[in-house]
């Protein structure tokens, strides 16, 4: 399992991707998922990965390939929304040729980000199927990948309005829960920071024996523990007492 997500703010874009993979509790492996392509001056793109391994591989390996003789790539590509056409199509081509024996297990998904020329930045979800769909501005960030655990902070915390500091901290928070409640995601992390017309990617790695996180984590769980302690208490006159007689089975 995998958790990748993005923000499309004001400044630009964020991006956060764990880094675990695991074929069981004894078999735990880190590869990268968050990919970074400038083939050209003009253009920046970020390609977050969540599924099948071995067919994300193939498929990175297809855009590079691209680049160096193909007709099509993320070089010609004249809109950010081609490119994820793009992309969508390698990855259902590739999970086509191996769902003879993998089925459904063959699929990807993927989260594809940049900017091209001087079209305003984006953030697109690019489906196993190969179409796609934007954040809105509404809900202005994206995830893929085990985004139940994470998804309640980034609806209370997450406006386009946010600077890139707070939409870090918010970010990372959504991430350090999701690993706390899922042990199959995890560090090291890789967050990515984009401004607008920058077409280059501020790009970190934070380890899992970073203070940083462990401060994180600490303060997470203190706050959380605080607003429990100062949730309503229920009292007799918030809840109705039901009949033993009458009580539904």
């Amino acid at each position: 399992m995998t958790y990748c997500l993005a923000m499309r703010l004001d400044d630009g874009l964020l991006f956060l991707s764990d880094s675990r993979t695991n074929a069981g509790v004894d078999n735990i492996s880190t590869y990268r998922k968050l990919h970074v392509f400038s083939p050209t001056a003009d253009r920046l793109f970020v390609v977050q990965s969540a599924g099948n391994l071995a067919t994300t591989h193939e498929v990175l390996d297809l855009i590079g390939r691209d680049l160096v003789r193909a007709d099509e790539s993320l070089a010609t590509v004249d809109h950010l929304f081609e490119a994820a056409l793009y992309l969508g199509r390698l990855a259902a081509d590739v999970a086509a040729r191996h769902s003879g024996t993998l089925g459904r297990n063959a699929t990807a998904t993927f989260i594809l980000g940049g900017q091209v020329g001087d079209e305003a930045p984006d953030i697109l979800l690019v489906y196993p199927e190969g179409n796609y769909i934007r954040a809105s501005d509404d809900r202005p960030f994206l995830q893929i990948g085990e985004t139940k655990y994470g998804k309640a902070w980034l609806d209370l915390a997450v406006r386009s309005q946010a600077d890139m500091r707070i939409a870090a901290k918010v970010a990372l928070s959504s991430m350090e829960a999701t690993a706390t409640a899922n042990l199959s995601v995890g560090p090291p992390y890789d967050l990515g920071i984009y401004r607008n017309g920058a077409h280059e990617l501020q790009h970190v790695r934070i380890a899992g024996d970073s203070p940083f996180l462990a401060r994180l984590s600490d303060t997470w769980r203190d706050r959380l523990l605080a607003a429990v302690d100062a949730l309503p208490a229920v009292e007799p006159g918030d809840i109705s007492i039901l009949d033993p007689d009458t009580a539904p089975t």
